[in-house]
């Protein structure tokens, strides 16, 4: 009797450590996304930077938030979550498609 509760100590105390560690990862991707957005919102307010320029670096910062929000915050790295990053990685195939086939069309 006392190894099973032993065991369920154990298995409580490990859980418990490993939703901390994660909350703490949360955190600080949370942190860095806000970060982002405030060098985003000071690139666009000040105006100062070429927008040959800007445009790119917020296009590459918007696409580090949403790796971020990925990874951490709909739990992709987990396991068990194969399904839906199909789905998700198709969608974004099947824009970045539609939008090459726009700029064809565009420019043709």
């Amino acid at each position: 009797m006392t190894e099973d509760t032993n065991t369920n100590e154990n298995l409580e105390a490990f859980q418990k450590r490993k939703n901390k560690e994660e909350m703490k990862y949360q955190m600080i991707s949370f942190g860095l996304m806000i970060v982002l957005t405030l060098v985003a919102f000071g690139v666009v307010a000040t105006g100062t930077m070429n927008t040959m320029f800007a445009i790119p670096l917020l296009a590459f910062l918007a696409l580090i938030q949403v790796g971020f929000q990925f990874y951490y915050f709909m739990h992709m790295k987990d396991k068990g979550h194969a399904m839906p990053a199909i789905l998700i990685y198709g969608g974004v195939w099947a824009a970045l498609l539609t939008l090459a086939g726009l700029v064809l069309i565009s420019w043709w």
